[in-house]
């Protein structure tokens, strides 16, 4: 079955569906996501050229057919149409006045499947993206060790290395809709502090073996090398389960500087800020070291004033991607439903979809084999025929988690609480097809 997994195009007249009333999942024009499964979609033939277009107009050789095209190129670019398809970026100081620091977005809603370009993906620096000379970076595995030990990049190009397809979730993502009143943007403005890719690297409890760690080691310290200096505390049963990893490659290629050129730390399922970019040294320790970057910030402020610290995995989540806002329907008809799912826990097992905000849920179609601690497409189709809608989405993944609402995400969190919030995104449709964020 061929699927367009981001198509928004009604694929068909709701008068001409070969739906009975058994092949409704929920309330609000929600279809079963078996009927997906047994017919496929419906004929296109709505899609197709106006009856109007004479057959000249049919025939007609177009320009580009015409003469020959452009030279190869050493690195291929997007189509110049696509150039809407871009990072929206927050610098967190204005300009001339800032160090570097801020965060861009991708683009969820413009996007289809589930690997992110590396041009796309979303970037979070603290204090700018250091120029660093391959041939000049070291990485050094010191402390509670046996040996000492340092690598260029050249050496540990040299080692077997793993490849691993996995997210990485800014802590902070989603923070928008932690405000008082919901923010106007996109998917991807709101929940994009995400990307998935193939990464490629070397183990590293392969290289901690060849330091030898210590029977008292329980904790490693990871450093940047930016000028900030990120630093985290990561407890050293996530590398001993082999989870962990210094990657050197991002979907085949070398990673790019936003991304930690020429290595970054890559802990799957765990917060952004703990896959320390330009990783620069390691260092074994007995305990936690409480870092300005897991103390002043990083950290859940609950109601009673206290902050919850190490917390590292990310929750269940999803987001419709299409429709939302950027992607409103147009015509009425039949629509596919499409977004993403996620857990920092491992697979997501399940995702339902309401269209009349929780009254009613229907499962959505999600891959038989959904990776673990990787984004995950779901669809669903839904007959919009001008009525107002709220559409949300929940997931759930194989640890039985499943994603809360709003409210009950709050319940234990002071107000504006930033980090890890992963509630139900909510967005209201209205009957002239317009789509906004709204709090349900």
């Amino acid at each position: 079955m061929n699927l367009n997994s981001e198509g928004l195009n009604p694929m068909t007249s709701t008068k001409s569906l070969p739906l009975g009333s058994e092949e409704r999942a929920a309330g609000n024009g929600l279809i079963s996501r078996r009927w997906l499964l047994r017919t496929g979609l419906p004929a296109v033939g709505a899609l197709g050229l106006s009856s109007e277009m004479s057959r000249a107009e049919e025939l007609r050789v177009p320009d580009w057919s015409s003469t020959p095209g452009l030279d190869l190129t050493s690195y291929g670019q997007p189509s110049p149409f696509e150039n809407e398809v871009v990072r929206p970026t927050l610098p967190l100081f204005p300009e001339g006045i800032g160090d570097g620091s801020g965060v861009s977005f991708t683009p969820l809603e413009k996007l289809a499947g589930t690997i992110t370009p590396n041009g796309l993906f979303f970037e979070r620096h603290h204090s700018g993206i250091p120029e660093i000379a391959p041939e000049e970076h070291r990485l050094a595995i010191h402390g509670l060790v046996e040996r000492p030990l340092v690598f260029t990049v050249e050496a540990l190009l040299r080692y077997p290395m793993v490849t691993r397809t996995c997210f990485i979730e800014c802590a902070g993502n989603s923070l928008f809709n932690s405000m008082d009143e919901p923010q106007q943007r996109t998917a991807g403005e709101i929940h994009g502090l995400i990307g998935n890719a193939e990464w490629t690297g070397v183990s590293l409890a392969h290289l901690l073996n060849e330091a030898g760690v210590s029977p008292s080691a329980k904790w490693l310290v990871a450093e940047g090398g930016d000028a900030a200096k990120m630093s985290r505390s990561i407890p050293i049963e996530k590398v001993i389960d082999g989870d962990a990893f210094i990657a050197l490659y991002q979907n085949g290629e070398r990673i790019r500087p936003e991304q930690g050129y020429p290595m970054r730390l890559v802990l799957p399922g765990w917060q952004g800020s703990m896959n320390v970019k330009w990783l620069r040294r390691i260092k074994v320790v007995s305990a936690p070291v409480h870092t300005k970057d897991e103390t002043s910030k990083y950290t859940l402020l609950q109601k009673d004033g206290k902050s919850r610290q190490f917390t590292y995995e990310m929750g269940v989540k999803s987001v419709i991607t299409s429709p939302s806002p950027g992607r409103e329907p147009g015509a009425q008809g039949l629509y596919q439903i499409s977004g993403l799912a996620w857990s920092g826990a491992g697979r997501v097992t399940k995702v339902e979809v309401s269209a009349d905000g929780g009254s009613s849920w229907a499962e959505a179609l999600i891959p038989d084999q959904t990776p673990a601690r990787a984004l995950t497409r779901f669809q669903l189709p839904w007959v919009w025929q001008g009525q107002s809608a709220t559409l949300m989405s929940r997931a759930t993944d194989e640890t039985g988690a499943v994603q809360p609402t709003r409210e009950a995400w709050y319940e234990p969190y002071a107000p504006n609480q930033l980090f890890h919030q992963n509630a139900i995104q909510a967005w209201a449709v209205s009957s002239s097809g317009g789509i906004s964020n709204v709090y349900v």
